[in-house]
């Protein structure tokens, strides 16, 4: 069965910031299965417009930020 957009259900969404990035930190359910933690990354260009981006290595700064939001998400994910 292919993937269907209309069956994922994004649960939690909360995203911290900087000048250059946005880390999200969500909870995915699809087809109504087990909820799932996602952590993405979106870096600012040049017209200062967010674009995705790989997540990859994270600094000290961004793991502080989101790791309030991942403490919340787990407490979500019962």
């Amino acid at each position: 069965m292919p993937y269907d957009k209309n069956l994922d259900e994004c649960l939690f969404t909360k995203a911290w910031e900087n000048d250059a990035n946005k880390v999200s930190v969500n909870i995915y359910s699809y087809n109504k299965g087990s909820k799932k933690l996602q952590i993405s990354r979106e870096a600012r260009d040049a017209q200062g417009t967010l674009k995705f981006a790989k997540l990859g290595r994270m600094t000290k700064e961004e793991v502080e930020g989101i790791l309030p939001f991942i403490q919340e998400a787990i407490e979500k994910m019962d």
